[in-house]
């Protein structure tokens, strides 16, 4: 694999935690929900990891903000698809403390970063 810059990247390590963990929770999901829900939830939470790369590869303050921003909204759809999923009864609120963890945490920091890059521009 590439040693690249973003790998260092806080937010992009709590993003990978992030993937994981959907994963794991996704696992028990009904087999209807193979190719809707659960496809959906694991390619947003994949973008999140994927834009904060591919942003932190760009040289250009204007293009990273907006992959940041991208990612940043991948990871609101990953919380509105756990939202749904609990409203379904597929996940349980008490078994979601590290992915929520991981999504506010990743949701602060990309925050930050966009915040930066904003007064910068």
């Amino acid at each position: 694999m590439l040693e690249l810059s973003h790998k260092n990247l806080q937010a992009y390590q709590f993003a990978l935690k992030l993937v994981k963990e959907v994963y794991q929770h996704t696992q028990t999901y009904p087999k209807e929900e193979q190719f809707v829900l659960v496809s959906q939830i694991r390619r947003a939470a994949i973008s999140v990891c994927s834009n904060l790369a591919e942003g932190a590869a760009r040289s250009s303050k204007l293009e990273k903000k907006r992959f940041y921003e991208i990612s940043r909204s991948s990871l609101v759809e990953v919380d509105t698809q756990i939202e749904i999923s609990l409203i379904l009864d597929y996940l349980k609120k008490d078994k979601l403390v590290k992915l929520e963890e991981y999504l506010e945490a990743v949701f602060k920091m990309l925050s930050k970063m966009i915040d930066n890059l904003s007064a910068d521009i």
